[in-house]
């Protein structure tokens, strides 16, 4: 039974190394108002590993959470009492982490007798610009972040087609292991951005993977390896060897994103030619000038308009979950309490499907 009301929707991120909780409403009508967005980064507990530690991670939810989530409802100016579904995700992601978010949700669903929405870390961002932007369906999101590297086709609410994604390395990952290659510090992609404007995009010729094949699928392996054998063919590496290679990594990945963006929209347009194309970007990935300059030019050509949600909402967040849970609550989706956490949990699978994909 679809529920039309608006509603107050507790959204929980543990998924990686940011602990977060949100309060997001949504009306009636499908409108959306974020009330509060809290989140605690962990780069302090992670930047002497170079990069997340999983028990660590785990930890730091347990420590936290219980107060990010006092805090977003004190932001919002409501209580727990006042909100009408729970959502957290629930995979995929560092299952320890997922666990202590979705065993903490279950929790505030039992005590105080509302119901849960286990969610789908991907369908959070992929449901994003819905939020921020009230984006129509369909539309083709290109999901870039340390995890995950896709193409997918969003029809609806849990309607969801995987046209590409990574073979190997997603391309934050990439971005992590050449910034830790070439003592950047983490997180890599913003440490490899910042040290490639002064680098030269040309002075090295880096392989663009798969570039050459008609499927939408990514592979970042060969590409790291290639900047490991040039940095090390230089070494020791001055200062502008550093930064020609950050540089030259750098225009390689804008290179293949922005080619494999313009076929998936040739192939958006074939295949539904009565809808305007539209690119989303979701992930942190997209925070990269580069790679959204090389989008936006493709997107021109193309003939598509190209969203991309506020950096802080393309990151790992809570109101990107409690708007997904909001989505489904909408759509009468809720979870019983005996849902399992995830370590993998596609988007296409036939699980993600909810009665209706209107919204």
């Amino acid at each position: 039974m679809t529920r039309q009301a608006q509603a107050t929707i507790l959204g929980i991120e543990t998924s990686c190394d940011e602990t977060a909780a949100s309060i997001v409403v949504r009306d009636s009508a499908g409108g959306a108002a974020i009330r509060s967005n809290v989140v605690r980064s962990q780069l302090d507990e992670h930047a002497a590993f170079g990069g997340v530690v999983p028990e660590l991670a785990a930890r730091a939810h347990v420590t936290y959470l219980d107060h990010i989530i006092a805090q977003a409802c004190r932001e919002a100016g409501i209580s727990l009492g006042d909100v009408d579904a729970i959502a957290a995700t629930a995979g995929p992601g560092l299952i320890g982490g997922v666990l202590v978010g979705l065993t903490t949700a279950k929790a505030l669903a039992a005590a105080l007798d509302k119901p849960l929405i286990a969610v789908n870390h991907l369908e959070a961002h992929a449901l994003t610009a819905r939020l921020t932007d009230g984006v129509q369906f369909p539309y083709l999101m290109l999901l870039v972040s340390g995890g995950h590297s896709q193409f997918v086709l969003v029809r609806g609410v849990g309607n969801y087609e995987r046209w590409g994604t990574t073979i190997d390395d997603a391309l934050g990952e990439a971005f992590d292991k050449v910034a830790k290659l070439l003592t950047l510090g983490h997180p890599g992609g913003p440490a490899v951005e910042a040290t490639a404007k002064s680098g030269d995009p040309k002075r090295f010729k880096f392989p663009r993977p798969l570039l050459r094949e008609a499927r939408l699928d990514f592979s970042f392996s060969g590409l790291k390896t290639a900047v490991r054998l040039q940095a090390e063919a230089l070494a020791p590496l001055s200062d502008q060897d550093v930064a020609d290679i950050a540089a030259s990594f750098q225009a390689a990945v804008a290179e293949v994103v922005s080619v494999r963006a313009g076929q998936a929209l040739a192939r958006f347009k074939a295949e539904l030619p009565d809808h305007k194309p539209q690119l989303v970007v979701a992930g942190g990935v997209a925070a990269n000038r580069t790679i959204a300059a090389a989008l936006d030019k493709v997107c021109s050509a193309a003939g598509a308009t190209l969203i991309v949600p506020p950096i802080a909402l393309c990151t790992d967040n809570g109101a990107m979950v409690a708007w997904a849970g909001a989505e489904r609550f909408a759509l009468g989706a809720t979870d019983q309490l005996d849902f399992t956490a995830r370590p993998r949990w596609p988007l296409d699978l036939p699980d993600m499907k909810v009665a209706s994909d209107a919204a």
